[in-house]
């Protein structure tokens, strides 16, 4: 008896679920979340190769696994793209509405793709290293980091020719965050994405081969300032809920127009919006800590010099994509009504310290990685102005800015891969003197990248500053676009400094040599170069293009 009582419980809610009483069938449209489904499944598929495998086997299949899955998201994405349903307004958001494919969302996930295929490019170098005991190759993660650095341990998986083959699934995995951050429809599903890109970096970072101490005291800082960003995130997530009373970008919107049918939760007892603006003040802090802005700056110097090369090229160009694509989604849907009286005055604030800061620090910059860490702040600055544009011109201006901006990153952090000597990656600019007549090509494709950085003409660089100091005039940013052209002479000097110490020094005996690279960063290196001529060559097609993409839907 007692046995079937047990049971009647059981049987009711399952009757209950059966009916279909209180439990709606999730209606998950897999077309429009096919890019971000591949790329999670080859990271499925890349940690059951690591488990399966033969040690030697893993490396040729890890890189197969990651470039055919990002290769075939890409294709996915361009499909939805051509399709034209949804780069308009009239797309509807997908996944019970938590992820809105429109046109930010496929052009943004698109210039990830490609720059995560040339950074997995990078990642599989394994000619740049000395051969291992038994002459295999390595590349530039720890034989073992699980190993203390200096140990026993570390010295005999070396000699073993052990590889870190591990990076691949963790960069898929982190892949697939970056994917859906800009495409997140509501707080939580942004919260998630943040997480599920962050705690991988956090581990890549501290996988040098080299330099392994260095390594790790990079990733301690940025797992530790990037667990704080996290939680000011999360607390700002609280603050809005409780005053729009959802978590939907296009529901607090309402709430904040009081076209909800709920009305805010707490606005209507407060009579103010001091927990909306406090949800979003920390928000902010959040977002701007991944994109590098002042005053959330201070990791990216040590953060990029610590981490292993490849993987800092990989986190400039495709973390700045995916956090400003959050920003924007998260500003113009979200908040657009509160822009004039709240978060315009203190983003244009922050926007010109931050081109001013990144500016001026790498100028007295010694170490090459730190130099382009302080360009990659400088960049946030610029990019922030194209935000305060706050309509279609400002979000294509930066959606163009982001693209020319991460192709180029990744190209530039590629070529510093090259530059040895005995004791692995040589970073010192007074060591970089007369590398021009060592290696002409090198230092010629490394300057065009440098330029480009600067905003030279013909260059993927002037086009997207051009296209935004425009749309910041439009919008009405003078100043802000002064501070922005003064930044850009000062830091135009940094670059040219690099210059003229390859082409115009002499090499010092002894130095620095260029090695020869495979044909995987070779080809990185290719993309960036074209990357960086094209769009500067012919800007018009590919502004057109974020100009179509540029319509963000609720």
């Amino acid at each position: 008896m007692s046995a079937v009582l047990a049971s009647e419980p059981a049987r009711t809610v399952w009757t209950a679920v059966a009916g279909g009483v209180g439990f709606p069938v999730p209606r998950i449209e897999y077309g429009q979340l096919a890019p971000l489904l591949i790329v999670l499944g080859s990271a499925v598929a890349g940690i059951l190769a690591e488990a399966f495998l033969p040690r030697r086997s893993r490396h040729r299949a890890q890189v197969s696994i990651a470039v055919l899955g990002l290769a075939a998201a890409l294709g996915t994405v361009i499909a939805l793209f051509v399709d034209g349903r949804y780069a308009t307004d009239t797309a509807e958001p997908a996944g019970m509405g938590a992820v809105a494919v429109d046109g930010p969302t496929l052009f943004l996930q698109g210039v990830i793709l490609m720059t995560s295929m040339a950074a997995v490019l990078a990642f599989a170098e394994r000619r740049l290293e000395p051969r291992g005991a038994d002459d295999s190759p390595v590349g530039a993660f720890a034989p073992q980091p699980a190993a203390v650095p200096g140990s026993e341990a570390e010295k005999a998986a070396a000699r073993a020719g052990f590889a870190t083959t591990e990076v691949f699934p963790l960069t898929m995995v982190a892949v697939g965050g970056m994917l859906l951050f800009p495409a997140a429809a509501d707080l939580l599903t942004m919260f998630v994405a943040l997480e599920v890109f962050s705690l991988p970096l956090y581990l890549l970072c501290a996988l040098a081969r080299r330099r392994r101490l260095l390594s790790q005291e990079a990733a301690l800082k940025y797992f530790l300032l990037g667990a704080f960003a996290s939680g000011f995130f999360l607390f700002g997530t609280a603050l809005v809920y409780g005053y729009a009373g959802t978590v939907s970008l296009g529901g607090i919107s309402d709430a904040i127009t009081d076209r909800s049918a709920v009305g805010p939760a707490l606005g209507g007892s407060t009579a103010n919006n001091t927990v909306l603006l406090t949800g979003l003040a920390m928000l902010g802090v959040g977002l701007l800590f991944k994109i590098g802005a002042v005053p959330f700056h201070s990791w990216t110097p040590d953060v990029y010099q610590g981490a292993p090369t490849p993987v800092t090229g990989f986190m400039a160009a495709t973390t700045k994509v995916a956090a400003f694509g959050a920003l924007l989604r998260l500003l113009y849907v979200a908040f657009p009504d509160l822009q004039w009286d709240y978060w315009r005055p203190v983003l244009s604030g922050v926007a010109a310290l931050t081109m001013i800061t990144g500016a001026v620090l790498a100028v007295s910059q010694t170490d090459v990685k730190r130099l382009l860490a302080h360009s990659s702040i400088a960049h946030a600055g610029f990019l922030l102005m194209g935000v305060l544009s706050a309509g279609k011109a400002g979000a294509s201006s930066v959606l163009f800015y982001l693209a020319a901006y991460s192709f180029v990153t990744i190209g530039a952090f590629a070529l510093v891969t090259l530059v040895r000597d005995a004791g692995g990656e040589v970073t010192r600019l007074t060591d970089w003197a007369g590398l021009g007549r060592r290696s002409p090509l090198m230092a010629t494709v490394f300057a065009l990248f440098l330029l480009a950085f600067a905003g030279i003409p013909l260059t993927s660089g002037f086009a997207g500053k051009f296209a935004v100091f425009q749309a910041a005039l439009m919008g009405g940013e003078v100043p802000l676009v002064i501070v922005g052209v003064l930044s850009s002479v000062v830091a135009a000097f940094a670059y040219v400094r690099i210059i003229v110490l390859m082409f115009f020094s002499e090499p010092q005996p002894g130095g620095p040599s260029v090695a020869v690279p495979s044909a995987l960063t070779t080809v990185s290196i290719g993309f960036g170069v074209l990357a960086t001529l094209t769009p500067g060559l012919i800007p018009q097609y590919f502004l057109d293009l974020a100009d179509v993409a540029s319509t963000f839907v609720a």
